[in-house]
């Protein structure tokens, strides 16, 4: 059979184009598919012909696995039995996107409901370490989801060459090792993805791509963000308290937080460039926390984004940080669990007072659900 050309140059075509995908996959075929980094080509790993073809074009002729590709980021479920700390926090802040990672997994317990043979299964973590890598390309993601077993796939291009960046760029000999190319034209970022190695609470990136070492280093710290209105009372508050409450829990000082990877913030719905208010300041004095440099600032996406936990102060505060990012409805709690805690703006030194020991007696609480 030669190999087939489909162009995808209308979103009305996706779904004829999956269909193709994933017919060729499932009959044992070679499909090269975009990606927002580069072009892939993939195989169903229970199809052994497919992979043996797969291997000899990518010259992997002994036992090195290829990544396992999803469609969905919490398809790594599937994989990997229980994912949490860095390997959790790198799953939800990196996927879909331009982001591979090497977990640990006892790959025959997480597929035992997959009817995949044992040797198939161990060909994915031979070492019981598995590559898992899920797109953030719109053809990928649904071609990935069409298919009712694991997808391996590698970078469309020999040992020697460079990974193709276009349909185009596929060059006509590997062209003719394969089934089907989908043709959605350049890559978003032209750039091979950022493959990273998690191991507990250790990180290592193995090899360099579209995220820098800075964005990675982001992504791996536990980042609580609390959220009021002005950014200058309660918030603050909040956050001064919960270094505290943290430094103590791990033995450090409140100053070697964010080394130990934890990074506690604040923002407001309307903050702009004023400092902590003086009767918050010296609340926090009288607990041993200081926000004298505190400048209050405006809630962004990017703030949610990053934050693992957002404890806002009331229901309308948790409404506008979900609006801000529609995707932190999980991780987007009440403070006070079911009730507001009043804004003690403006008020008098003996309510502060009062808001910071509610606050504390939140936090007490709080702070031992975080995950660290």
């Amino acid at each position: 059979m030669g190999m087939e050309v489909l162009q995808l140059d209308h979103e009305d075509k996706t779904d004829d184009l999956v269909s193709a995908a994933a017919k060729t996959l499932d009959e044992g075929g070679l499909v090269v598919f975009p990606t927002e980094t580069v072009y892939g080509v993939a195989a169903r790993v229970d199809r052994p012909k497919a992979i043996v073809r797969l291997r000899k074009v990518k010259s992997r002729e002994d036992d090195t696995p290829f990544t396992v590709h999803i469609g969905t980021k919490d398809d790594a479920n599937r994989y990997v039995a229980v994912l949490d700390g860095v390997a959790e926090r790198f799953a939800r802040k990196g996927w879909p996107g331009p982001l591979t990672l090497l977990l640990q997994t006892n790959i025959q317990d997480a597929l035992a409901t997959q009817e995949l043979d044992a040797s198939t299964a161990r060909s994915l973590a031979p070492e019981g370490i598995i590559g898992l890598r899920c797109p953030d390309h719109a053809f990928a993601s649904a071609m990935l989801r069409a298919i009712q077993a694991p997808v391996v796939a590698s970078s469309a291009n020999y040992a020697d060459q460079s990974p193709p960046r276009s349909g185009s760029a596929v060059v006509d000999e590997f062209r003719r090792e394969i089934d089907l190319l989908i043709d959605a034209g350049t890559t978003r970022y032209a750039k091979a993805s950022t493959v990273v190695r998690v191991q507990g609470d250790d990180y290592e990136i193995v090899r360099a791509g579209v995220y820098d070492e800075r964005i990675i280093r982001k992504m791996a710290t536990l980042t609580i963000l609390f959220v009021c209105t002005g950014n200058t009372c309660r918030s603050p508050m909040a956050a001064g308290i919960a270094r505290k409450m943290l430094a103590e829990r791990l033995g450090c000082r409140v100053g070697e937080l964010r080394k130990r990877g934890i990074v506690v913030e604040s923002a407001g719905t309307f903050g702009g460039a004023s400092g902590a208010a003086d009767h918050a300041i010296e609340a926090m004095r009288r607990r041993g926390a200081d926000i004298s440099r505190h400048h209050s600032r405006s809630l962004t996406q990017e703030h949610v984004h990053q934050a693992d936990y957002v404890f806002a102060m009331t229901e309308a505060h948790v409404d506008a940080v979900i609006r801000t990012a529609p995707s932190s409805n999980d991780r987007v709690f009440l403070l006070l669990g079911d009730q507001d805690l009043p804004d003690p703006f403006g008020g008098s030194e003996e309510q502060y007072e009062h808001c910071a020991q509610t606050i504390e007696q939140a936090l007490e609480k709080r702070i031992r659900e975080v995950k660290i």
